[in-house]
């Protein structure tokens, strides 16, 4: 039995399992093996050898760095109330947001799909009511991959019930926590807790109350909630997989053909020094010593070979040095690279190959420029994502920790713009406005370092009397 069976069994209808199969594939290429692809054989004129191809690990790269673009520590999550910024923060911080976000962005780019689900703990929870006994509960962020998200019901992409999955260990046991959010017959939110010890792939149910960490928590809570308390997060790419499903797909999900370019490519250019080598070819009576018979090279290094019968006349020792087609693989690498970064987004000349290694091309983003435009699109799907999560924080905390928080309170999610614009050129040219008389000097210190008008106002005096001071 598995999570789709567990699913099936209870009366639940979700997303095809073949779907999960290329996510199994998304991950292999995250991973950088494929199995079908990177294994492989050759035949050496008397067997077929085994062999595997050398990979640049392009796939985790390029989710790497869309993670980094989207989510780094300079996006700022602002709530107007400082009570309610306050909570937030907490929460977060007691959570490892600012590390789990980024990753997590990283598995979305890879997968195609995360969720964050928030639940409470320390707190007693009356499954029938919802009622809560004490305020001293703490929230947790169950930070969810693609593979074990299986909603339930969705409309127009959204997904309004779901069923999440993740492993805990408890002891020397390792158990698989199912959590199934569905909408209740009074129109508000059930969760259903199911646990399954997980024997190598066998799954059997136990009761919560007889693992420790579980007892707490009831089969079924009957929450106050007509919102659902947890958040799908997907790339903004249309799933060209299945349109009619609600997942997305990784970022590289068809670019599959470019990023086997990649290594490919990549392959025959390890294979070329390993082929490339130099070798001595030698005649049978110089590989011995003509009076002991000891041998007089070793024989088991590949460099020297017995000289073919069909050699030469008078050839005793003959070296032979190949020529090394490395520039030829340099550019067929950075082809490839160029071609793998457009497919995924990132426009061409996005990766550099040099001195065997693949860097980010220093470049500067324009708005016309097709990263730009891949940015802005995803930070639409990511900024309603992180302002939802920010809702269901203040909803819970005010449900079952009794807060006082404002639910509704203003929140902005600034994402850091200096990653798709020219700062310096913008810096070149509000230093001219100064001088021009266009830009008050007070507004460029606000801006550049980060103050607030009376903040930049105070300081310039101070800035004035020393400049009065060095030319005296």
């Amino acid at each position: 039995m598995n999570i789709y069976e567990v699913l099936r069994a209870r009366g639940y209808t979700t997303v095809p399992e073949s779907f999960y199969t290329y996510i199994e594939n998304w991950k292999s290429w995250y991973d950088g093996y494929v199995k079908t692809f990177h294994r492989y054989k050759v035949w050496n004129g008397m067997k077929s050898v085994p062999c595997r191809l050398y990979s640049l690990g392009m796939a985790k790269k390029v989710c790497e760095d869309w993670a980094n673009l989207l989510m780094n520590e300079k996006v700022k999550i602002t709530l107007e109330g400082e009570k309610e910024q306050a909570f937030v923060d907490d929460v977060f911080k007691r959570n490892n947001f600012a590390v789990k976000i980024n990753e997590m962005q990283e598995l979305k780019a890879a997968r195609g799909t995360t969720a964050y689900v928030p639940t409470v703990s320390n707190v007693q929870i009356d499954g029938q009511t919802g009622a809560v006994t004490g305020t001293d509960g703490e929230i947790r962020i169950d930070y969810v991959p693609a593979d074990l998200i299986l909603p339930l019901t969705w409309e127009n992409g959204i997904v309004t019930e779901c069923a999440f999955g993740s492993h805990k260990a408890v002891k020397k046991d390792t158990y698989l926590y199912i959590c199934i959010h569905r909408r209740g017959e009074r129109g508000t939110y059930d969760i259903e807790n199911l646990l399954y010890r997980d024997s190598k792939g066998s799954l059997s149910e136990v009761n919560l109350a007889d693992v420790p960490g579980f007892e707490r928590i009831p089969p079924v809570v009957h929450t106050p909630f007509t919102e659902r308390t947890f958040v799908i997060d997907r790339l903004n790419i249309a799933n060209n997989v299945d349109p009619t499903l609600p997942m997305g797909i990784a970022v590289f999900a068809n670019a599959i053909d470019q990023l086997k370019g990649v290594d490919v490519t990549f392959d025959s250019y390890v294979n070329e020094f390993q082929l490339g080598k130099k070798r001595v070819m030698l005649k049978p009576q110089a590989t011995t010593n003509f009076h002991t018979g000891e041998p007089l090279f070793d024989t088991n290094d590949v460099v020297f070979y017995v000289l073919p019968e069909d050699g030469q006349p008078g050839d005793i020792v003959k070296e032979i040095n190949m020529n090394l087609r490395t520039v030829e693989h340099n550019a067929g690498i950075q082809d490839m690279l160029n071609m793998l970064s457009s497919k995924c987004g990132f426009g061409e000349n996005h990766y550099k190959y040099d001195n065997g290694s693949v860097s980010t091309a220093t470049q500067i983003i324009s708005e016309n420029s097709e990263m730009f435009r891949t940015i802005k699109k995803h930070e639409i799907i990511l900024e309603d994502v992180l302002i939802e999560l920010c809702r269901i924080l203040l909803r819970m905390g005010n449900a079952y920790m009794k807060a006082g928080l404002d639910e509704d309170v203003e929140i902005t999610i600034d994402f850091d713009d200096s990653i798709i614009e020219d700062k310096e050129t913008d810096f070149a040219r509000d230093s001219r406005m100064v001088q021009m008389g266009i830009m008050n000097t007070w507004e460029f210190r606000a801006k550049w370092m980060n103050e607030d008008e009376a903040t930049a106002k105070a300081a310039l005096p101070k800035m004035e009397e020393l400049v009065s001071s060095g030319n005296e």
